[in-house]
This record gives structure tokens, sequence and C-alpha cells, in this order.
């Protein structure tokens, strides 16, 4: 258990957050969520000591066990992977460590033989023994392949680091489990094993996420900080959700009462200030003006930014057919083998499954960014498509300003024009002059929105789009490609806007491709689907779950 009495923090001057006081209790899951800025992953460090606190106290049971989710993807490099998840149970892991430095002796004492004795019964309590079979499975469960089991970790790429970290926090049963953005670089299977993994983890978890669908299933609790304040709500994010609008229209509904009132006691004053007769009730209402809260109420710090496309002309029947398509990757190892497929006008199409790299494949294949091996594809002649990559960073590989950035893809040149329409999404004031080449992850994406909004496509191609988004983005995003009246090609690790856009899914798999007009739910649900999904990875060491 972890009890926060009185929490404040200060940054440049400015209150983070300020009194918070709350209790993190065993068996239940809490997600923390707010505006980007909010200081979502500054209470995380706040809490595992990481960061200083100005004032008050956070206090964990004795003898209780806390694990965070490491953020360095490179500390580890020089360990192999399954040393790496051990490390994250530091007990087990001296103890595994002791008994093999005196195993290895070549002089080997009757001292030493006593020592190793008591190592291995502290190794067996600990539960040494079943660990390297738990950690197999919770990499394999985290979607890292068998093949990866043993290798260094400075051998490992971005997203496979991603997943033996996440394994490391998650193994030993911590009692206290922090997790930040833990389904960041994970796909859809390993997300439903972790969600399986954190319904069934008895101890307390605090977590921070922009994943929708992950917080309802997992969050037990919502701590929603904003205005410097950390309110906890007892239920998931929907029902948050559903709460803080109660809370804003309550709070709006009586900033308006009060407005009037003000009216009223004013014209009251003003009308009988002057008046012998009525100067005491004069008097008498100014104390009350003077008390009645007429100040901007705070109703919250969220920013939705505003995403709107809207497609220069209608799309014909024709949208895109592609004919026997096959690539390979840059040692050879084949992603596309013969893949055929016929695109409809009224198509929103969900690639998922665990072929990442086939689906980007085709996607930059279609797009024009790469070439096929072999096969044709052809777009209808009443087609335009803009497409936003996996990886948009050469866009921003140069000196512009984003407003000079974004004016290469405007057809309206004016400063004015640009500035406006990159304040709707969120670049204020002077943060439309910043150099692209210092903008974050989500900034990057924005900017590639805007660039998508600006050319009136009618057909969206899109790598996952909501990779580096904060979850007001990936609202706006999700509410503006159900409104899109055009095609839409889309892949991406969250549920919630797979299950709410697509109309259509695609799965690449090993064996062929499944492709089913359904929506995602429901195919998930269909036990043949199931079934076939089995024997199409049966024989890899990739493992599906969902």
């Amino acid at each position: 258990m972890i009890t926060v009495s009185d929490v404040s923090l200060h940054f440049s001057e400015k209150p983070l957050f300020k009194d918070v006081n709350l209790k993190f209790t065993a068996g239940n899951c809490y997600g923390i969520i707010g505006a980007n800025g909010a200081g979502k992953s500054t209470f995380l460090k706040v809490l595992s000591g990481e960061q200083d606190r100005d004032s008050g106290e956070v206090f964990m049971t004795p003898g209780e066990r806390m694990a965070v989710l490491k953020q360095d993807h490179f500390a580890f490099d020089a360990y192999t992977v399954k040393d790496v998840v051990l490390f994250g149970y530091p007990v087990l892991y001296e103890c595994a460590k002791a008994r093999d430095e005196i195993y290895a002796k070549a002089d080997f004492t009757e001292e030493d033989g006593v020592r190793a004795s008591e190592l291995e019964a502290q190794f067996g309590e600990l539960g040494g023994y079943e660990a390297e079979n738990q950690i197999e499975q919770m990499l394999s469960g985290l979607g890292l392949e068998e093949k990866y089991h043993d290798k260094m970790m400075g051998e490992l790429d971005e997203s496979q680091k991603v997943r033996v970290l996440l394994a490391q926090a998650l193994f030993g049963n911590p009692d206290v489990l922090l997790l930040d953005e833990p389904t960041n670089g994970l796909d859809l299977e390993s997300i439903a094993w972790l969600e399986d993994f954190l319904l069934e983890f008895p101890n307390t978890v605090i977590v921070v996420s922009h994943d929708r669908h992950f917080l309802n299933a997992v969050c037990t609790y919502i701590c929603d900080i904003d205005y410097g304040k950390i309110t906890q709500f007892a239920g998931n994010y929907d029902f948050w959700y559903q709460m803080s609008q109660i809370l804003q229209k309550q709070a709006k509904d009586q900033k308006k009462k009060n407005e009037e009132k003000a009216k009223d006691l004013r014209e009251f004053i003003q009308r009988f200030a002057s008046n012998a007769a009525k100067s005491r009730q004069a008097t008498s209402r100014k104390k009350v003006l003077e008390k009645l809260e007429l100040d901007d109420l705070p109703v919250t710090s969220r920013k939705f930014p505003y995403v709107h496309f809207q497609p220069d002309r209608d799309i014909g029947n024709n949208v895109l057919e592609v004919r026997k398509l096959s690539s390979t990757d840059d040692d050879g190892v084949p992603l596309l083998t013969d893949f055929s497929l016929v695109v409809n006008r009224t198509d929103k199409i969900a690639f998922v499954g665990l072929e990442h790299n086939a689906i980007s494949s085709l996607f930059d294949i279609i797009s024009g960014e790469k070439k096929a091996d072999r096969g044709e594809y052809f777009w209808g002649q009443t087609t335009s498509f803009a497409y936003l990559g996996r990886d948009n960073n050469r866009y921003f590989d140069n000196d512009y300003t984003i407003t000079d950035w974004l004016k290469q893809y405007s057809k309206e040149q004016d400063d004015a024009y640009v500035r406006g329409f990159l304040g709707r999404m969120l670049f204020t004031g002077d943060e439309s002059l910043k150099p692209v080449k210092v903008l974050s992850g989500g900034e990057k994406v924005r900017c590639m929105l805007s660039k998508l909004m600006l050319v009136g496509a009618n057909v969206l191609i899109m790598d996952d789009p909501t990779n580096h988004l904060d979850l007001e983005a990936i609202t706006s995003l999700n509410e503006a490609l159900i409104r899109f009246p055009g095609v839409v090609l889309f892949s991406s690790h969250d549920h919630e806007f797979v299950s709410s856009v697509a109309n259509r899914i695609i799965e690449i798999t090993p064996s062929g491709v499944f492709d089913r007009m359904m929506p995602f739910d429901d195919y998930l649900a269909d036990e043949q689907i199931r079934q076939l999904r089995k024997e199409a990875y049966a024989g890899t060491d990739k493992k599906i779950r969902i």
C-alpha cells in the first residue's frame, strides 16, 4: 500500500500539483490521466522516490517491494535478455549470482558447500527454479520471439527492448507496480496479454496510459490530474469520462447562475445606492456580490486539437486494386507474397495482426515510398491519397519553422492563415515559430496530421497514427476518421481506435490473408477465425492471444 499525504511540487514557481492526498491499496489498478504537461510521469517519479517533492510524505508499507518500468532502453545493452528480466527481482538475482560464483570456484571448500546449501534453499524459496520458465512465458506473452531470449540486449531493436523492460517490471510479483505508458511499442496481441496479466495481478498497480481500451480493461480507479489537483474516481476510464462530463456541466451551470445573480445584484445596487430608504439593502447586496465567485471557473485544462479531413472531391467506385504484390526486407526475408486486394469506396480497413513489417511494407508500396519486388497496383482515377507513415522523421530534417514547414503543403500561403490553422492543432503563439528539428514525437504527428488535412485527399493511409499522441489528440483523430467520408487504410495498436473506425479487417499471416467485412470485436470473437489464426501461426515462434 502507498499513502500520499499533502504532497506538493512546483516547477518554475508554478504548482504542478498541490496538497495531494491519496491512498493506493492492493488488489486495485489506478490509472493516472491528465493533459500533456499535467505531471503524470512526474507523479510516478515522486511515488518511486526518483523525483523530490517540495512538501508532504509518500509512505509505503515496510517490507514491500516496488517495481518500476524503466525508460532508459540502453542501460542493459551489455546483459542477456533473461538476466535483464531477472534484475527485476533483485534479491533473487543476487542469490543466483552468489550461488553461481561459489559453484564456479576451482577449490570448493566445505565452508563453500554450507554456503551453497543455504543459497540453494533461499533460491528455492524465492521461486528461482521456476524463474527461467516464467521469464520465457512472460517474454513470449509480450511478443518477444523465443529466438531473442538468449541474445544480448544490445542486439535488440527499440520495440523489443521495451518488451524486455516491461517483463523486468512485471517479474517476481512486486507489491507495488509503477508503469509509465506500458503499451507503447506493443501490438494488440501483447497488449491483450498484458491486460490479462494485470487483471490477475493481486497487488497494487499504478499506470499512466493513453490507451482508452487498456484503461477500461484494467483500471478500478482513475486519478485525474487537472489544474494542480489529483482527484480519484472509482471505476474505469469510461466511468471517469461520464462523471467528468456531468461535473463540467454542473460547474458551467453554477457559473451561469452566479453571473445572473451578480447581474441582478449590480442592477439593484446601481438603482438604490443613493436612495436613503434602500441604502441598507444596497449595502447588504454589495457584500453578497463581493463574496460571489465570479472568476472564470477552471473546468478543465485539457485541450483537444481540431482534426477534420475534408476531401476535395468525392471518391468513385474504383479505389485501389493490388495484384500479386511481393516484397522482402533488407535481409531478403519475405514480407508480402502474392498479396492481392480490392478496396471499395466505403471501406475503412484496419490491418491487424503480428506481421507489422508486412503492413508497413504494403503501405509504403501503395503510397509510392518504395517499390515492390513483384506485382502491381492501380489507383482509381478519382482517388487522391495522403500517407502518414510509421517513421516521419525525414520530413523534419530541415531548418524550417513549423509555419514555413506547413506552408509547403498549403494552397493558401498567407502566414496568418497557416498560423491560424496551426493554432487549431495547439501550436499557439510563438510555438508556430519553433524549428521542426526540435519537435517531440507527438508534435511531429500533429504536424503530419495538419499536412493531411490541407491536401484534401479522399483516401487516407495511416500506419499506427496514434503512436506518440496523448488521449485528447487520439480522441480528436478517432472522431475525425469516424466522420471522414472517404476511404481509410490504417493500422493501430489502440483497440478502441480500431474497433470504432474500421468496418473491414485484414490480417496478414504466415500462411495467408484473412479478409473480413466486419467490426473488429466481431472478428476477435469469431470462433472460426480464432481457429484459422491458431493454424496460421502454428509452427512459428509468434504467440497469438486475441
